[in-house]
Formats: C-alpha cells, sequence, structure tokens
C-alpha cells in the first residue's frame, strides 16, 4: 500500500435515476494510487442529506465533494493534498469554471458568475482569481472542496436543514475553531452554468433564499454585504414614491446614477477581457442579479425551517464505485 499520499474518498451527489453521473468517469482519470481512493456515488433528493450519509460511510482520510457535473483537473488530488500536510488546514477548495464548448448563453451567465460586482468576493468560485491563499467561506464552493473527514464528523457535517449554504455555515465553524480554509485557483474543476435563462433566474433566487436561512441559523459579520441586494431592491420600490415628491427626488436619482455608472464601468472591464458581445449581454443580467438575489433574501429571511427530525425522511442510496484497498 502507498502510504505517502492520505487516503481519499470522492462523494459524489447524484439524483436518483441519473443514469449519467460525469463526476464519475472524470474521477476514474484522477491522477491518485488506487489503492488510496475510494468513489462513492451517494443518489437522493437533498444533497445535504446525501453528503451526511455518504460521509459517515466513507473511508479517507480526506472528502473530496463533487457535484455530479464537476468534472475536476488529473492533478487535482495531488496537489490539494499537499496543502492538507499542515494539520491546521481543514479544507481546501477551488474554482469551478465554464468548459470552452458550452453554448453561448451559458458563456454569458459564466461571465456574469465571475463578475465583480455581481458576485463580490465569491467571484473567485466561478473563475481562477489570484494566488494560493488562506481565505473564508465565500470563495470555496461544495461541487469542488476537499475536506477532513474526521473534522466534518467532529461538527456533525453538514446542517441539513440549509440547502444551498450548508457549506458555507460549516466553514464558519471550522475557522471559529482555529481551522485554515484554503483557496487554489488553480485547483480547478469543468462545470457548465445553468442551461436556460430561466433556470439560471431561478438558481440566482436559490443563492439569496440559501444566504438568509444561513444567517438566520449561523449569523455572522461575513453576511453582512449580502444585504446590499435586499436593500437595493427596497431602494427600487421606493423609487416611484421619491420621484413623486420634488423635494426628494433629486436625492431619489443619486443612488440609481452611481450605481448606472458602476454597471457601465462593470460592462468595460468584462469587454477588456475580449468577446465583446457577451459583455454586453452580461450587462443586464448583472441587474437581474442583484434584483433576484435580493428578492430571494427576502423571501429566506421569511422562510419556515424545520430542524431535521421534523423534516420528512430523505431515502439515499450510495453506491461504492472504487474501494481502498487494505495491505
Amino acid at each position: 500500500m502507498n502510504e505517502t499520499v492520505p487516503s481519499l474518498t470522492v462523494l459524489i451527489a447524484a439524483r436518483p435515476a441519473q443514469s449519467e453521473v460525469l463526476a464519475v468517469t472524470a474521477s476514474h482519470a484522477l491522477d491518485y494510487p488506487a489503492d488510496r481512493l475510494e468513489i462513492i456515488v451517494a443518489r437522493g433528493r437533498q444533497p445535504s442529506v446525501q453528503r451526511n450519509v455518504g460521509l459517515r460511510s466513507a473511508r479517507g482520510d480526506l472528502i473530496y465533494f463533487l457535484d455530479d457535473d464537476s468534472v475536476p483537473e488529473p492533478g487535482n488530488l495531488r496537489r490539494a493534498a499537499l496543502q492538507f500536510r499542515e494539520p491546521t488546514v481543514q479544507m481546501v477548495g477551488g474554482p469551478n469554471v465554464c468548459p470552452r464548448e458550452a453554448p453561448p448563453l451559458e458563456q454569458v451567465f459564466a461571465r456574469v458568475l465571475a463578475s465583480w460586482l455581481a458576485f463580490g468576493p465569491s467571484r473567485a468560485r466561478y473563475a481562477a482569481v489570484g494566488r494560493v491563499r488562506e481565505t473564508g467561506e465565500k470563495e470555496l464552493i461544495l461541487c469542488n472542496l476537499l475536506a477532513r473527514r474526521q473534522t466534518m464528523l467532529d461538527l456533525g457535517g453538514f446542517n441539513e436543514a440549509l440547502y444551498p449554504n450548508e457549506e458555507n455555515a460549516l466553514m464558519d465553524e471550522l475557522q471559529k475553531r482555529g481551522g485554515k480554509l484554503i483557496y487554489d485557483p488553480q485547483l480547478l474543476v469543468h462545470r457548465r452554468p445553468r442551461s436556460s435563462l430561466k433556470s439560471f433566474a431561478r438558481m440566482l433566487m436559490t443563492y439569496g433564499r440559501g444566504r438568509a436561512e444561513q444567517f438566520r441559523l449561523h449569523p455572522t459579520f461575513g453576511s453582512a454585504p449580502n444585504f446590499v441586494p435586499p436593500l437595493f431592491c427596497l431602494y427600487l420600490l421606493a423609487l416611484p414614491c421619491l420621484l413623486a415628491l420634488p423635494s426628494l427626488r433629486l436625492a431619489g436619482l443619486v443612488p440609481l446614477a452611481f450605481y448606472a455608472l458602476a454597471i457601465l464601468a462593470q460592462g468595460g472591464v468584462l469587454a477588456a477581457g475580449g468577446q465583446v458581445w457577451q459583455s454586453l449581454a452580461a450587462i443586464p443580467l448583472v441587474v437581474l442579479t442583484h434584483i433576484l438575489y435580493g428578492f430571494g433574501f427576502w423571501r429566506g429571511l421569511f422562510t419556515p425551517l424545520k430542524p431535521p427530525e421534523k423534516r420528512p425522511p430523505v431515502e439515499v442510496v450510495l453506491e461504492t464505485i472504487q474501494t481502498i484497498r487494505e495491505a
């Protein structure tokens, strides 16, 4: 047996009847000793529950969480394993980037996700930004994340009342306990964005709702910037009233003017990176991102939250594709 590298479990959340799981095929191409690598598919309809069930059954010292459509670079495991040589490092992750062969509309969505004005520091989840560094939960994403199995078990795994943002709450808790999170911009998975405007819009609403629910259960100062889009939505709703009052008309238009300048500046930055037509198409979607995320956030602030014990049971089926071989 190869004792020079930690044992590792690739854990993939998939739907019950899903026939093609891209992440399984890609996992077979990972450059890692076969006797130290386990691949598990957790099938179900609630990813937080699926991952917890898989986590409890996993045998690897490290867990590599992938979504069903994540296609990791072959060298990801060896690259990340180097970071875990430092005992205080608890999680290592990188971006999920749009494949070059994705359709034009998906390429536009990818430019929105990777833009600073739309997603702030979280743009690092969708583009290779900067260098390897210690980071926080806003730059890491669960479709491309490695973690120490025992640490996650000690914390009880993911909060099953949260989806999405179950990983973000766990990362906050890890950092409170002195654990380090590492962002590696070259630890890549290739993953296509949503395929239609409707599904992209639904995703934005879900992201906003998930962040609000996370804040309700695990409030931190790090969530303060996430209140900007919902406050912007309130401003837009109040704008007609402000414009109807002559004494407030000018003051009411000032924030909108600054916002328009910021949108134009972001469009210029995107265009400078190439694909001018995609940049032009992305500008209205940046505005849409703020509005839908904001309304999703307001929804999440008032969504009834049921603890896991009061939720209907979720059936999870584990498929072990490859197992760690003991000496």
